[in-house]
């Protein structure tokens, strides 16, 4: 299946927190969408890996997702070599995605930065015809960055407004990890009260700089190139 988007995330619900509403537009827009999660989230402080398969089934449900696959590498651990290398790129050719999302390039979790690097390099490699999988070469146009715990300045903002409902309920897909007054869990920096708090607020600051309600913020790589200067809000 050739998907337009693919989604890549170091943790099942990295991708919910931070691009969510950017695939649900997208999505709305009529074109495929796709996620792979990196790892389990084994080391996750809350759940298990087990529980955390299970909420990732049940938010893509609720996203609409066209494929959703875990690569199974180590949660905390996992490093930035050939054998990792290679699995992204086998995913990438698999689903020949126009562009692909990846983690922060920075944030609080070192796992994001280094999943960022990964995938980064992995879209490179996937086009090399001398980087084997018994698979076609194939690299996407752009990898875009999406913003997660550390306020990055974007580069660039999707109004998500319309689908700020439809993102929270897939983030509360996974409700081992967020905030429940009768959990017996250990408290984790996302197990507050507060932490929903923070997540709408976020979003408004993004939409605000683009004069929308709820937004998404992304870095990229390298300078978009547009065709119509008027298209741009």
């Amino acid at each position: 299946m050739k998907l337009d988007i693919l989604a890549f995330g170091a943790h099942p619900d990295d991708i919910e927190l931070a691009a969510s509403g950017t695939l649900l537009y997208h999505q709305g827009l009529g074109q495929k969408i796709g996620v792979v999660d990196l790892s389990k989230g084994e080391l996750g402080t809350r759940g298990s890996a087990e529980l955390r398969m299970q909420e990732a089934e049940k938010a893509a449900k609720i996203l609409g997702l066209s494929v959703r696959e875990n690569l199974g590498v180590a949660d905390g651990f996992f490093e930035i070599d050939q054998t990792n290398l290679m699995k992204v790129v086998e995913m990438i050719r698999k689903y020949r995605p126009e562009v692909v999302f990846a983690n922060a390039v920075s944030d609080r979790h070192p796992d994001h930065g280094r999943g960022a690097s990964l995938v980064s390099r992995a879209c490179f490699l996937s086009g090399l015809v001398k980087a084997d999988t018994n698979q076609e070469p194939w690299r996407p146009k752009a990898v875009y960055n999406y913003i997660q715990d550390r306020g990055l300045t974007p580069h660039f903002v999707i109004d998500i407004t319309e689908y700020w409902s439809k993102k929270m309920e897939s983030i509360m897909a996974y409700s081992s990890q967020f905030y429940d007054p009768n959990s017996k869990e250990p408290d984790s920096p996302i197990s507050s009260k507060e932490f929903k708090d923070f997540l709408e607020a976020r979003a408004r600051e993004h939409g605000r700089m683009i004069g929308v309600e709820f937004g998404e913020g992304f870095t990229i790589e390298r300078p978009i190139g547009v065709t119509n200067v008027l298209d741009l809000i």
